[in-house]
């Protein structure tokens, strides 16, 4: 099969040929048809410090995906042949104390699909069933398409952390305009909430901020944060912070113009120490919840079926979606992630 393939510790990745992985008695065995750039994937592209740190080089990369199941193990339940599916990338060990208590997504050995074991950059790929989503059919037609199906895992992302805290009536502030930050936006105006401010230095992402209805796409390059609060009117600060960017300053700043009692979640991995005055966080009794991944699988069926009764939703996460590319000009399509100007890039694995 094709496949971009980590050689080695070291920087790049290749496409070449690799043997098709088989199925275990538990594991099921999908064609890929689309996969999404992820930010962990341009880490492993460059080799930088935590991916030297956490990648088992040689590697087949790549976590996020839509395909067709082609092949099951013969202990396989639930799971069949010509199944459209998507995966959750963490796998997790089944028997620690979070696992036994139906807690997996804080499982301590967690491995990651394309980080740890190879992923969906290739033709096909084998996750255990336990892992497999399969997406229902609406009749004759998908409601999941194949580049929505590829952006599953991101979008379980940002389902994870905008409804961590109720968003309903709420005033939300999210700082960092990239792909989740921008279906965080969706999911908190589906969800219910009053005014939603998002900030980035990017006017495109900005401007597919506006697109998705936000009330004010707040540009932190040449205003500060505190102005969102001034034009929107707000007497007491934001209700919900989502905090999706990873920057040192975004976090210090969100705190200064949360409301008393606020609550803050977490999903942007810091670039850098922060720097963060707890006495605010003490005085003003906010909360703050880091977030990794999704809830297994909580999330995922809270995603399926705000997609399927949602149009106005599924359009709007769709339209994340700003870059379809061929697998091979992959190296086009993380050119483009990396660039920090767009939304989301899907590579087809259909056509070589």
């Amino acid at each position: 099969m094709r496949a971009l393939y980590k050689t080695g510790p070291h920087a790049g990745l290749e496409l070449v040929d690799r043997p098709e992985p088989q199925p275990g008695p538990r594991e099921v065995k999908i064609r890929v048809l689309t996969t999404g750039i992820c930010g962990t994937d341009l880490h492993i592209l460059e080799w930088d410090a935590w991916a030297a740190s956490t990648i088992r080089a040689p590697l087949i990369p790549g976590h996020e995906f839509y395909g067709e199941v082609v092949e099951i193990g013969d202990d396989v339940r639930d799971v069949r042949v010509r199944d459209r599916v998507s995966g959750e990338g963490h796998i997790v060990c089944g028997i620690c104390r979070n696992c036994r208590a139906g807690r997996r997504q804080l499982c301590i050995h967690t491995i990651s699909v394309g980080v740890q074991r190879d992923g969906a950059f290739a033709e096909y790929v084998v996750i255990p069933q336990e892992n497999v989503w399969v997406h229902e059919h609406d009749g004759a037609t998908d409601v999941i398409t194949p580049a929505l199906g590829a952006i599953f895992d991101p979008f379980g992302n940002a389902v994870h952390t905008t409804l961590k805290f109720s968003v309903v009536g709420e005033d939300v502030l999210i700082t960092g305009a990239g792909p989740i930050g921008l279906m965080a936006a969706a999911v908190a105006r589906h969800a219910g909430a009053r005014y939603i401010a998002i900030t980035d230095v990017s006017a495109p992402r900005l401007a597919i901020a506006e697109r998705m209805g936000v009330d004010l796409a707040l540009n932190v390059a040449t205003t500060p944060v505190v102005q969102a609060k001034e034009r929107l009117r707000l007497k007491e600060g934001f209700d919900v912070g989502l905090e999706m960017s990873g920057h040192p300053g975004a976090l210090p700043e969100m705190i200064r113009n949360m409301n008393h009692g606020g609550r803050i979640a977490m999903l942007g991995l810091p670039s850098a120490p922060i720097d963060i005055d707890w006495a605010i966080v003490v005085t003003h009794m906010l909360t703050l919840q880091g977030i990794y991944g999704r809830e297994m699988f909580e999330t995922w069926n809270a995603m399926a079926a705000m997609l399927q009764s949602s149009t106005w939703l599924h359009d709007a996460v769709s339209s994340v979606i700003t870059d379809r590319l061929p697998a091979t000009r992959w190296d086009e399509g993380f050119e483009a992630a990396h660039s920090g100007i767009g939304g989301k890039v899907v590579l087809d694995w259909t056509v070589f």
